[in-house]
């Protein structure tokens, strides 16, 4: 559930991310319009609502930042980063894949969302440790 537990004594928050390839093996990646990592492309996710699941969480968040539903396969790792306002954000990201063929929109706080071909990643400014965490999940 959401519930925050401490992490090396920081308050932990909470939070999803989604992992989402199309057929043609492409990215989905939303551009933030808001602060943390403003401007940059990341995986849609954000933060788990109190009393929240995380599977409901990251559908949601899918949902509100790209306009796609979407079905979810596994877990496939969490990462630490530090949260502006102190804490520390605690994402456990998942693998998922698309229900229907609609095309991402950005909503809610994305700025921009869209599917990215693997060799336009080098070309996009990056949340922090992206590409790292997508290999090191054997995902990339």
């Amino acid at each position: 559930m959401g519930d925050a537990i401490a992490v090396g004594g920081e308050p932990a928050i909470p939070c999803v991310g989604a992992v989402v390839f199309d057929d043609l093996g492409r990215l989905l990646l939303v551009q933030r319009a808001r602060p943390p990592a403003q401007g940059r492309w990341s995986l849609p996710g954000g933060r788990v609502e109190p009393g929240e699941e995380a599977m409901t969480a990251i559908k949601r968040e899918v949902r509100e930042e790209t306009g796609l539903i979407i079905e979810i396969i596994r877990e496939v790792g969490t990462v630490h980063r530090p949260a502006p306002s102190g804490g520390t954000y605690v994402i456990r990201d998942f693998l998922a894949e698309q229900v229907g063929h609609d095309t991402p929109s950005a909503g809610d706080d994305a700025a921009d969302a869209r599917f990215v071909a693997r060799a336009e990643l080098d070309d996009l400014a990056l949340s922090d440790g992206l590409i790292e965490a997508l290999r090191e999940w054997g995902l990339l």
